[in-house]
Parts: C-alpha cells; structure tokens; sequence
C-alpha cells in the first residue's frame, strides 16, 4: 500500500488482485446479459454520473467475493492512517461505472465514513490530447484551495487493478477522454466503528 498526503485527508492507493478483478469483470458481463438484470440493479438515478451505466452489484456476490478483500484494504488504511484497526465494517453500496467517449462525473462526494474506487478496464492512450497536461479520464481529488506550499488538487491516472482509498467527504470528479474503448471502474461507500471514525473519541 502506498499513502499518499498531498494536503489534509489521506489518500490510499493499493493493487487488487487480478483473480478478484476477473471475477468481478466476469458478475458484470453475466449481468450485461439479461434485460431483466440491468433493469434490477440499474443504480444512476442515485448517482450524478453522466456516464453510460452504473449497475448495483449483489449483496450476495459483494458478501462472497469482495468483503474480505475491502476489510483487509480498509485496516491497512486505518493502520498506516491512524494506527487503529476496526472489526466494524458495513458495506452500505457497491457499483459498477461504465464510462465512455465524451462520458465524465461531476465534482461529487459520497456517504459513509469511506470510500472506494477500484478499475476493472482502461483502454489504451485514456490521457491522449493536444495538452501537455493529460487528464483526459483521470480522477482529480480536491481540497481546499491553492496556496503557498499546499496544493488543493491530486490528480490520478487510473491503470487496471488500482484500488484508491479515500474518506467519504473528499471531493473529486472523474474526466471525459477522447478515444473509443470502456473505462470500467468499481465504487463504494462503506461504515466502520464510530470509535474509530469519530474525530472526538481522539
């Protein structure tokens, strides 16, 4: 795991497997098959994505494959963050984005105490532009505003298998790209002890 503290929150960046990446890329396209599914878990009338899918997974396959994997994640976090660990975690949601050509998500941030994203696919040359600067389907995480020593923004780009660690309130935005192919990305929000998330039990 690599911690990273560009300004205040923390950020975490860890690999995910490429067994539990194939496994969730695979719920997906079973998913992708049915009609009735789509329908079912379609999850962006929740979500201020203007991008082409975002489907709920199942609590059953998240309880199966995902909740070991993201408690583990989540207590390196903690560790390295605040040398504490917690046995509390709920997962309160869990989905998939699929984004497209000319696709993006606003500035936005989630509930819960933490949060998630983790990249399933990314197609070759996302950042290609005319700029020097390549931000095209990168994520930006933003806090507070520029100033001397301290900057406000840090920006990521996605490759397949990182898992960005993240506290709910941290803001950030997802950019379009210009090429064709499927960024496929994995987010969630998640609860843990208040013990241990709240700022007074200090």
């Amino acid at each position: 795991m690599k911690l990273i503290n560009p300004f205040g929150p923390k950020i975490a960046v860890l690999k995910i497997p490429k067994n539990l990446i194939k496994k969730i890329n695979n719920e997906f396209e079973q998913i992708l098959l049915s009609k009735k599914l789509i329908k079912k878990r379609d999850y962006s009338k929740k979500l201020v994505g203007q991008v082409s899918q975002e489907i709920e997974l199942s609590n059953k396959f998240i309880e199966k494959n995902l909740k070991k994997y993201v408690k583990k994640s989540i207590n390196q976090y903690l560790l390295k963050s605040l040398n504490k660990k917690t046995e509390k975690i709920k997962i309160k949601n869990l989905w998939i984005v699929r984004q497209f050509k000319n696709d993006y998500n606003p500035i936005h941030f989630h509930n819960g105490d933490i949060s998630g994203v983790g990249y399933l696919k990314i197609p070759k040359n996302l950042t290609k532009g005319n700029k020097k600067i390549k931000t095209h389907g990168t994520i930006d995480f933003i806090y507070g505003s520029k100033s001397f020593l301290n900057n406000s923004i840090y920006n990521h780009i996605p490759k397949v298998g990182d898992l960005i660690l993240f506290p709910n309130y941290l803001m950030h935005t997802a950019y379009p790209f210009k090429i064709d192919g499927e960024r496929r990305s994995f987010s969630f929000n998640l609860e843990i002890d208040k013990k241990v998330s709240s700022i007074f039990n200090e």
